[in-house]
């Protein structure tokens, strides 16, 4: 059953890249007793993704934050590595990137998107989410190959 307004997240398991390389994060280390911005790409260095939805996160951070957001996290059904590199080429600051390698929190919450036909496997559903120590507080999801509920800009407006 997919993921609705005033669920708690599952708990599963992320992987981060730090300052001493790759490190383990829970779903209760990431989203416990804060307010996290959540969204979600197919995959990093991927055209709409790198254009426009983690940029529109990077740019709002601050007006986020402004609006009661402890952290912005991005994760992707990408590996830890992956992830790294990405936030560096985006000047992601300090944005919590959460690499779902194999897809459980994906699984987890129900946003699968199966991209078996394009030859990328199964992958994240756009979408955005503000999580409040752990429990769903707004949900924005992404019709296939869509963007727009999932932005930046419209997380803003709901807050």
């Amino acid at each position: 059953m997919t993921i609705k307004v005033g669920d708690r997240l599952p708990e599963t398991n992320f992987m981060t890249m730090t300052a001493d390389g790759p490190a383990p994060i829970t779903t209760a280390e990431a989203f416990g007793g804060k307010r996290v911005a959540l969204f979600a790409v197919p995959g990093a260095f991927t055209p709409t993704c790198s254009a426009k939805h983690l940029p529109g996160f990077v740019e709002k951070a601050d007006e986020l934050k402004a609006k009661g957001v402890d952290v912005i996290a991005c994760t992707s059904v990408n590996d830890v590595f992956v992830m790294g590199a990405w936030a560096a080429d985006q000047n992601a600051g300090d944005m919590l990137m959460l690499a779902d390698g194999n897809g459980e929190f994906a699984t987890a919450i129900d946003l699968v998107l199966d991209g078996t036909g394009f030859g990328m496997g199964k992958r994240s559903q756009r979408y955005a989410m503000v999580v409040n120590d752990g429990v769903v507080e707004h949900l924005f999801v992404d019709e296939a190959g869509g963007f727009e509920v999932s932005s930046a800009e419209h997380v803003l407006a709901n807050l």
